[in-house]
């Protein structure tokens, strides 16, 4: 008898769950997408005061001035073509 019950509670409650009835996607706004892109992200961190903060602020420095290289390199090989 007691298995009986709790199989049957079981059953109600996935019933419930996949119900989707509340908590649908399918009538809400797609409003809570995330927006920011990885950078973004890391420059806000960067200037949150939190442990470890400041070398994601210096890696992104480090990322910036690679990146600057890259394109000038690019540049003189794009001029002596």
């Amino acid at each position: 008898m007691f298995k009986r019950s709790l199989f049957m509670t079981a059953l109600i409650v996935l019933a419930a769950a996949c119900s989707g009835e509340e908590g649908s996607t399918s009538d809400r706004p797609m409003i809570d997408r995330d927006t920011l892109t990885r950078r973004q992200k890391d420059s806000i961190i960067a200037t949150l005061p939190l442990p470890g903060s400041s070398v994601v602020g210096k890696a992104l420095e480090v990322t910036d001035a690679v990146a600057a290289g890259a394109a000038r390199h690019d540049s003189m090989v794009a001029g002596n073509r």
